[in-house]
């Protein structure tokens, strides 16, 4: 391959990462549910006519993209690669052959040039309803979780299936909401298509074969390059989290070799009975991205550069939910699978990977039901927002505050949530002192209060963790404040699960911080002053917890009083 080409493949390869964002900024602006809007939960990606990755958004979790990834084959495979036409769209919400969970619907688009098949585009967003017992950890199993939609065409030939979408609205309790979505998928993915063309001919392409090995080949060669440089070596880790109503370990060895990093999570908890289960995929797209993260995080994720992390788990286990296990809140577990590795791969190169944060998403939605004395015209409402504790700090650096990590989804803004339904947002605010204590500070959690609107009592699901086992600190670093729930009258509330909520009542929750890195006696003075200062630690906490003097404590005051900057 000529200089030349080279130079015109990386320019290719730098515009197809230009018409998946495109793609998937298009779905932002399109979808209905807030969980897409406001708090990017999607991913988008085009593929070659193989159905491998070649290219993702930057916008968009790692849970979907890296699920999406192993997606399309499964597509490909249903439908038949003969039975493909142009001006097809197919769909699933599939847990096994999608993303994880009823919830994710998958939209799969066949792109076609000069009538042959050249490659992909899909997307997929999470939706806010799907029936069933709604979204949470309820259910007993998948079939209570909402309707299941099997890989199957969206439109055929250009012709939508109207068959389908009635099927659809008469299952969910936000039709319009839900039928919105699918077609902001499938407009997405046309938009995409429409760019690749006008790439294709541009650079005189009949087919992506080319700019495919190109990039297929140097992702893989510079994901090998970075693991054969690190230390060869085996080491476990392991972690124990709230669960439903029992805690839950998961446990992973992880062996690096010349040539791959394989994660083995024998040994982790079995299922449980309710639906915090994870699939594998989901399972496999966070520990490929917790390893991207640490070792090769600048190069494109793509299937080569994700093929050399080799995960495996004993089938239903609590990592490997087979069906028909219950899968609503598969999150939950997926999102504690990088800390899982961390403590691992922490043992193989220290000082590169973070303490323990929030991990999963401090998620609730809000079943909103009118009462006798409820404004005319009231009516049901569904509200789902997400919400973030603390990061865990890094080896350099403090833990970022209310930060989703490793999901990347975004807080929701309170008027978003209340614009959604008839929901109110009392408080939401950083939690001073959550942050765990260290040289590297863990990132805040947050404070909220939610309540109905008058003349409404709604049933919240809960979707909460660290309750009972904050984050760790890692190497002398201090625990992360736990999550705590409870109603305004102190009626307590569980972590997880539907819970009813009278008319006129407030829930409270504290969301937990990230862990702190390193001993707390060695960090700066100068910290420890700009902390106090902001709020993010108490005068107590300063003095207990770091050392600093009483007169620097009063220095610090003086200048919160006289609004100096410290």
């Amino acid at each position: 391959m000529s200089r030349q080409s080279n130079v015109a493949y990386q320019i290719m390869w730098n515009r197809l990462i230009s018409v998946v964002e495109e793609q998937a900024q298009a779905l932002v602006r399109t979808a209905f549910s807030t969980s897409v809007r406001e708090a990017g939960d999607l991913s988008a990606g085009v593929y070659d006519a193989q159905g491998r990755m070649l290219a993702q958004a930057v916008t968009g979790t790692p849970g979907h993209v890296n699920a999406m990834a192993d997606a399309v084959p499964h597509f490909i495979r249903r439908i038949g690669r003969a039975n493909i036409r142009e001006g097809d769209v197919y769909l699933t919400n599939d847990p096994w052959e999608g993303t994880g969970h009823l919830h994710d619907f998958t939209m799969v688009t066949p792109s076609f040039h000069h009538g042959a098949l050249v490659g992909f585009f899909a997307c997929t967003a999470h939706v806010v309803d799907v029936g069933g017992r709604g979204f949470g950890a309820d259910g007993n199993s998948v079939y209570e979780e909402g309707i299941h939609v099997p890989i199957i065409r969206f439109a055929d030939a250009g012709a939508v299936d109207e068959t389908l979408i009635t099927i659809l609205r008469s299952n969910v309790r936000e039709p319009d909401q839900l039928i919105g979505d699918l077609y902001a998928l499938s407009t997405c993915n046309e938009i995409g298509h429409r760019r690749l063309i006008d790439m294709m001919k541009e650079f005189a392409l009949d087919d992506l074969c080319g700019i495919s090995d190109f990039i297929l080949d140097n992702s893989r060669r510079a994901t090998l390059e970075r693991i054969a440089a690190l230390p060869q070596g085996s080491a476990s880790g392991e972690m124990t989290v709230d669960g439903f109503d029992t805690p839950i370990t998961l446990r992973v060895k992880l062996t690096i070799e010349r040539d791959r990093i394989l994660s083995d999570f024998t040994g982790s908890s079995g299922l449980d009975p309710k639906g915090i289960n994870c699939p594998l995929v989901y399972t496999k797209a966070y520990a490929c991205y917790a390893l991207k993260c640490a070792i090769a995080p600048e190069i494109p994720n793509n299937a080569a550069s994700l093929a050399p992390f080799e995960i495996a788990a004993t089938e239903n286990t609590i990592v490997h939910a087979l069906h028909p296990a219950p899968v609503a809140l598969r999150h939950i577990v997926g999102h504690f699978v990088p800390d899982t590795v961390y403590a691992a791969l922490d043992q193989l190169l220290p000082g590169v990977v973070p303490a323990e944060g929030a991990g999963c998403l401090c998620n609730f939605q809000v079943s909103l039901r009118p009462r006798a004395d409820a404004p005319a015209g009231a009516r049901r409402g569904e509200v789902l927002t997400f919400n973030s504790g603390g990061s865990g700090a890094r080896p350099t650096v403090d833990g970022l505050n209310a930060t989703a990590f490793p999901s990347g989804v975004m807080t929701m803004p309170v008027e978003a949530t209340e614009h959604a339904g008839p929901v109110i947002i009392w408080r939401k605010e950083l939690r001073t002192g959550s942050g765990g204590t260290g040289k590297q500070r863990g990132g805040l959690g947050q404070y909220m209060e939610v309540s109905a609107r008058a003349g409404y009592e709604f049933d919240m699901s809960a979707m909460f963790d660290r309750v009972d086992h904050p984050a760790r600190g890692r190497r002398g670093g201090g625990t992360g404040a736990p999550t705590t729930i409870a109603q305004d009258d102190g009626t307590p509330m569980q972590g997880k699960g539907k819970q009813f909520v009278p008319s006129g009542r407030h829930v409270l929750m504290a969301f937990p911080g990230g862990a702190g890195y390193g001993p707390a006696s060695e960090r700066a003075p100068e910290a420890v002053k700009r902390d106090l200062a902001r709020g993010y630690i108490t005068a107590q906490s300063a003095a207990r917890d770091y050392g600093l003097s009483a007169a620097d404590i009063a220095e610090v005051q003086r200048a919160i009083r006289a609004g100096e900057d410290i």
